[in-house]
């Protein structure tokens, strides 16, 4: 009996030290140019209650943009990102029209809500009980944005992409991004464009409508310069209650917008530029990685491309954009409020991404990768598994907890 216990607490003290090496990997998940897709486009990521990873993207048709044909696209994995199912079709395409915008979102209850929109005309809202293994059929939720009609008389619709939140309270928080068309103008299928978010307070059976968050044209606090085209944008309930959105934008400076709700929905404070996030024009990640519980060390994850050292510029109209690559996670550790973690996770072309945690801690980030230029649209997905420990090069905040 004595020697078993010792046996036990020995293969304990391996494990735990185990644990505590860095590590990192990486799976190609999405590959173009297979099963008529000829890119992969618009990673989505959940770890489920019960552990189950999974990974969505775009299968699109013929010449990848944003209006080709696409299937919505899913993978699973029920050992921690080791092993993957193969790739099934949870949204067929619609014909002649776009399905895009994968939007997911872990319920406590076990639920797994999805949103997606057809045609960037109609927004619709499905759900698994069973960790992604069937899904209920899609109901039409498009009238939640309809609530929107009275002061911003949109023509486009999108949630996500990436996955939404939910809070503390229940509510399931979903950013969205609306647009009047201005053809124009370069890219004007999409722009100008706002912000906003829709909610549901009974878990999935109802949505409406919350506030604009950011407008093209409204003002940006402690600058002079003005909100152009924010779009895309993440989520993320802060350790006091409040809800933080993180804004792409098209504004001179390069930088993420930043806004806040009390409840995720409404009150959203006047944007502001985040100096240490750069902002090529591309879509991020946000994720909370501990402070939740008490005593806990706060952290908070985000990834983009960061490639504000690269001289090259991409001019469309007024607007200059910086290439899609050298994609970098940045840890924060006073709730968003400085950056002082950079770890570049691909070096080359990349794009979307999305970020999700599990119960042991350790961090998935789904993402698009390149071999060409920002006009080579041949995306390809992979997800990169790593610890704490590498992403801190064994160096990380032990001081303050919340």
């Amino acid at each position: 009996m004595k020697k078993i216990f010792i046996l036990l607490i020995l293969v304990y003290a391996t494990g735990a030290n185990a644990q505590q090496q860095p590590f990192s990997d990486t799976t190609l998940l999405f590959e173009p140019d297979r099963d008529g897709y000829s890119i992969m486009h618009v990673p989505a990521l959940v770890v489920t209650k019960k552990g189950v990873l999974l990974a969505f993207a775009e299968g699109r048709a013929g010449n990848g943009q944003d209006w080709a044909e696409m299937d919505l696209l899913m993978r699973r994995s029920i050992d921690k990102g080791r092993h993957w199912e193969p790739v099934t079709v949870v949204v067929p395409h619609t014909t002649g029209v776009p399905t895009s915008n994968i939007t997911p979102i872990v319920d406590e209850n076990g639920t797994v809500h999805l949103l997606y929109h057809v045609d960037y005309a109609r927004a619709y809202y499905m759900k698994s009980t069973n960790d992604g293994k069937t899904w209920s059929r899609p109901v039409d939720i498009t009238s939640a944005f309809n609530g929107f009609s009275a002061v911003y008389n949109w023509k486009v619709l999108a949630p996500g992409p990436g996955h939404g939140i939910q809070l503390k309270n229940g509510r399931l928080v979903v950013p969205v991004w609306l647009c009047i068309p201005n053809k124009n103008i370069p890219g004007g299928d999409h722009r100008p464009s706002c912000t906003a978010t829709i909610y549901s307070d009974d878990h999935g059976k109802t949505w409406k409508s919350g506030a604009i968050i950011a407008n093209t044209g409204d003002k940006i606090a402690g600058s002079t310069d003005t909100v152009v085209n924010p779009s895309e944008t993440v989520a993320l309930q802060l350790a006091d209650g409040r809800v933080m959105v993180n804004m792409r934008n098209e504004c001179a400076p390069n930088k993420r917008l930043i806004s806040y709700s009390p409840d995720g929905s409404s009150n959203w404070s006047t944007p502001v530029l985040d100096e240490q996030l750069f902002e090529p024009v591309c879509m991020a990640s946000l994720l909370r990685l501990s402070g939740n519980k008490p005593n806990s060390i706060n952290r908070i994850l985000f990834v983009n491309p960061d490639s504000r050292d690269n001289a090259t510029e991409i001019r469309k109209g007024q607007k200059v954009y910086k290439p899609r690559e050298r994609l970098a996670a940045k840890l924060s550790y006073d709730e968003g409020r400085t950056w002082p973690v950079e770890k570049v996770l691909f070096e080359k072309g990349a794009g979307y991404s999305d970020l999700a945690v599990d119960k042991d801690g350790t961090i998935y980030c789904l993402y698009e990768i390149r071999d060409g230029d920002d006009n080579d649209w041949k995306y390809r997905i992979v997800i990169q598994r790593f610890n704490l420990e590498w992403l801190t090069a064994g160096k990380d905040f032990t001081g303050k907890k919340h």
